[in-house]
């Protein structure tokens, strides 16, 4: 918006397709939301019990700057227990959600002009997020015909002088992928070879479908270079209790916490209580949600897979389905205007997530399987050939 008390950096309009979203699902009252990956689950029950149960205790104030201890005690054990990793203390910080932990990453070790590598198809924030902490967001594709993985090759002839880090989302956001244990060992020796900080947002983690998560973590050779972004928001079904964490060196963690003073001042206890909970008992509750979202998301990729316009690779991960549409000839915005307005689906244009998402379209299996079947029925009445 152009406007004299607006600041002139914000001049510029940056709304993308996902920004729509919220109107556009009011537009009928029959729509069928596949757009946002907000989980239609509620929180499991028990841990909304603690969490009431501990406000009611006093645990209603402001906690640690780095978080409440035994959060951060609890994830210091996810760690050794599951990756078989010792963190220290002061490498642990609990934010405010995963989005305000990538800025406080970003925004701590960038200095003006530093450019980010991002890989395309990403999440939609990440280059408002680097513009935010002064960077300059470098986009490398990655290609359904590659299986999404980082091609390495790629990342070198995108580098300059000016190359500070690079952000890896797997489990990724949009396209479902899982970057393979190869791509991660090319990306750890890229990282050392160019003195480059690796930041990896892993809120995914639970949402691997056929192998065994690999965090970023399980490479020691990075650990002085790697910033780590975590969520409880879909591994534990809690988008709305806004509570992340970030691993990282100390002296980053340190530099975070000291950002973070100034604009939050810490994240909301009760919010950070639930999540003792959660992680204590995540075997019990992420089991059933796992199990869940997969037959949600084997299902839609089984109905994309017998409708002639539609395609999708195999699921490897998340709950969202990145869906070739190209066979229609027509661009992304206006495949999902027809789903819109021809089946009452609400979906995202793939061009939102990066100039090589057009040609395809993303859904989120955040509904149930009849209502995902009901969807598919209204979307294979449309005929594009």
């Amino acid at each position: 918006m152009r406007h004299k008390f607006i600041a002139k950096r914000y001049w510029k309009d940056k709304s993308t397709p996902m920004g729509a979203v919220d109107v556009l699902a009011k537009k009928y009252n029959d729509v069928i939301n596949l757009s946002l990956g907000d989980p239609d689950q509620t929180t499991d029950s028990d841990v909304i019990q603690f969490a009431f149960d501990e406000a009611l205790k006093g645990h209603t104030k402001y906690t640690d700057f780095r978080g409440d201890k035994e959060l951060r005690q609890e994830i210091e054990k996810y760690y050794s227990d599951t990756f078989s990793v010792r963190l220290l203390d002061s490498e642990i910080m609990v934010t405010a959600s995963a989005c305000l932990g990538m800025y406080l990453a970003l925004e701590a070790v960038l200095d003006d002009g530093d450019e980010v590598i991002i890989h395309a198809p990403y999440f939609t924030p990440y280059t408002q997020q680097i513009e935010l902490a002064r960077g300059i967001p470098v986009v490398v594709d990655t290609l359904e015909l590659e299986d999404y993985q980082l091609n390495i090759k790629s990342v070198r002839e995108k580098l300059t002088e000016r190359t500070k880090a690079i952000v890896i989302n797997s489990p990724n956001n949009p396209s479902g992928a899982v970057f393979s244990e190869k791509t991660l060992k090319q990306i750890a020796q890229l990282a050392i070879e160019r003195d480059l900080i690796i930041i990896s947002d892993e809120i995914y983690g639970a949402y691997t479908f056929d192998k065994p998560f690999i965090s970023m973590i399980s490479f020691p050779e990075v650990r002085d270079r790697l910033i780590i972004i975590n969520s409880f928001s879909k591994d534990y079904t809690m988008t709305g209790w806004r509570v992340g964490n970030l691993i990282a060196p100390s002296f980053i963690i340190r530099t975070c916490q000291i950002i973070n003073e100034n604009v939050v001042f810490t994240a909301p206890s009760i919010s950070q209580r639930a999540a003792i909970y959660a992680l204590r008992n995540r075997d019990k509750i992420q089991a059933p949600a796992i199990a869940l979202y997969k037959e949600r998301v084997l299902y839609a990729y089984k109905r994309i897979n017998s409708i002639p316009w539609m395609s999708a690779p195999t699921p490897k991960g998340t709950f969202y389905l990145f869906i070739n549409i190209k066979t229609t000839g027509l661009t992304s915005s206006t495949v999902c205007e027809i789903l819109l307005e021809k089946a009452r689906v609400l979906a995202i244009p793939g061009n939102a997530f990066g100039d090589c998402g057009e040609g395809y379209v993303r859904i989120a299996c955040t509904v149930d399987v009849d209502m995902l079947r009901e969807a598919f029925d209204r979307i294979e009445s449309i005929d594009f050939l």
